[in-house]
């Protein structure tokens, strides 16, 4: 999927106020109109600015895409960096815009889900404000124990200067004990303002997970890749396992293969059903250094003769 500069397409400034947008994207719909340009790539052209404009008009979209950085180049190879929308709030639903689908593969990686524009209801229209949503990043050990934490999140809006900036602003948000990626804090009132008499909106906050140096998850399950020394796969030992609760003692079974599960059944995230704790293992084999260290290997190739490693290869 190829990066699209949507400030080269409209022929801007990165810095360019919302009225500059507005002027340029006025000037170049009616260049490439298919209806009055001449052009044979004409319906390309005025596609591809209507894909611009519909992000670099909107503050939310702009500010999002803006955060990608500039060091992307047009027709450069292009996938989303994980989590790239973190901790930026949003408006609307978190469904998908009506006209996304008439948009490129790249806008709708962006976009498609949890920006939906939006108009703007009448001065005198009295009604509840809108969501806001926002995906935040925590630490697992938060779902395992529950914890209070301050959030940034960032709103765009626009300076006296008609620049788009993104305005941080703190929460305390109570974290829930066991709760799981994907699922949502609700935020009653820190949403949008209402409109006239009505009452503010929500703020519906995403859960994901910080990576871990350690632990992986999948649903309510944690998974932890364990190294064990060649002798305590073979022979069977009792070793420490850390999990995100406390540290166990774990028996590994003799003649264990790496690859192996052992479970540690409601040991995952917690919950009404709580998750299982998976220790995959993995064998760690020591490095010949010195000439000792050369000779015991040698001594097991000599032991093993029927150890076949690629059997399976046909080797």
């Amino acid at each position: 999927m190829e990066f699209k500069d949507y400030y080269q397409i409209m022929g801007v400034a990165r810095d360019a106020t919302q009225d500059e947008i507005k002027r340029a994207y006025r000037q170049l719909a009616r260049k490439y109109h298919p209806d009055v340009s001449k052009d044979p790539a004409a319906e390309v052209r005025f596609k591809e600015l209507g894909e611009a404009y519909a992000v670099l008009k909107d503050l939310e979209k702009r500010a999002a895409y803006d955060q990608l950085g500039s060091n992307w180049k047009a027709g450069q190879d292009f996938r989303p960096p994980p989590d790239w929308n973190a901790g930026f709030e949003f408006s609307g639903d978190g469904s998908q815009g009506a006209a996304a689908g008439d948009f490129s593969d790249f806008f709708e990686s962006l976009y498609g889900r949890g920006f939906t524009g939006g108009g703007r209801a009448r001065p005198d229209f009295h009604a509840r404000g809108e969501d806001h949503h926002a995906r935040v990043m925590i630490d697992l050990e938060d779902a395992y124990n529950g914890a209070t934490r301050v959030i940034t999140l960032r709103t765009p809006e626009v300076d006296a200067h008609g620049q788009v900036s993104l305005r941080a602003h703190q929460l305390n948000v109570t974290i829930p004990r066991g709760v799981r990626a994907g699922q949502h804090i609700r935020l009653a009132g820190q949403g949008a303002p209402g409109i006239g008499q009505g009452k503010a909106g929500d703020l519906y906050l995403e859960v994901g997970f910080n990576p871990h140096a350690h632990f992986r998850v999948e649903q309510r399950d944690v998974y932890l890749d364990l190294p064990l020394a060649p002798w305590e796969a073979a022979l069977g030992a009792t070793v420490t396992v850390p999990t995100p609760g406390a540290a166990v003692d774990l028996k590994i079974p003799p003649n264990s293969m790496a690859g192996g599960k052992l479970r540690l059944k409601g040991r995952g995230i917690p919950g009404t059903t709580p998750g299982d704790f998976y220790v995959v293992l993995q064998i760690a084999l020591p490095a010949a250094g010195s000439e000792a260290e050369k000779a015991f290997y040698a001594t097991m190739a000599e032991q093993f003769t029927s150890f076949k490693p690629r059997a399976r290869l046909g080797a």
